[in-house]
């Protein structure tokens, strides 16, 4: 094969690399419902439903703001790169919550994130799939600490969720119990949480 041949080739090719990256960006972005990423810039600013959990037991808190947005476009982001994943979930000690009641919180954290990153950050959801769905639990003293880590997770452009009891057991109600911090890369989270002490 002559120069100008083989050049002919590597253009072709870089062509239709660059035809298959364009393509499949503005597919992913008209189709999220097929679980590829979506492309949170893509709704004109619009700010997503994110519908509050309530089973009974725990609901969840319904706030976003553009924070929230950016972070899940982040973690998306994020999940391109090489690296484990985890997801921190973080006690309030003050409640004086019973080894039952913090795994039923837990547990509600657990699922509202990924319930939010279900529908918002697929790729990054599947890339803590893939990293075995590693938590940490760690705990925290009082709710003006949970916020400001709430504050500092939105900071660094990772999602979070906070579970709100419904009182009807152990606690008054409308308490904020746990946060899920994540998932996201073990050196973004220990960053976030580091200062923390395990459960």
């Amino acid at each position: 094969m002559s120069d100008s041949g083989l050049l002919q080739v590597v253009a072709v090719g870089i062509g239709a690399f660059a035809l298959g990256c364009y393509l499949g960006l503005t597919w992913r972005s008209r189709h999220p419902e097929k679980g590829l990423a979506v492309d949170l810039r893509s709704s004109g600013g619009a700010m997503p439903e994110l519908s509050a959990l309530d089973d009974g037991m725990g609901e969840a808190e319904n706030i976003i703001d553009s924070r929230d947005l950016a972070a899940l476009d982040n973690t998306e982001t994020l999940a391109m790169f090489n690296g484990e994943f985890k997801l921190v979930l973080v006690v309030r000690m003050d409640l004086k919550m019973g080894k039952g009641k913090i795994a039923a919180q837990c547990s509600h954290a657990t699922l509202g994130i990924y319930k939010k990153l279900q529908r918002k950050a697929p790729t990054a959801l599947r890339k803590w799939e893939y990293s075995g769905q590693r938590k940490v639990v760690l705990k925290i003293d009082t709710e003006d600490d949970m916020m400001a880590l709430v504050k500092k997770a939105k900071d660094a452009g990772v999602p979070t969720h906070i579970t709100i009891d419904a009182g009807r057991t152990q606690i008054a109600p409308d308490s904020r119990t746990v946060m899920a911090v994540g998932p996201a890369p073990d050196h973004v989270l220990d960053d976030i949480t580091g200062h923390l002490k395990l459960l």
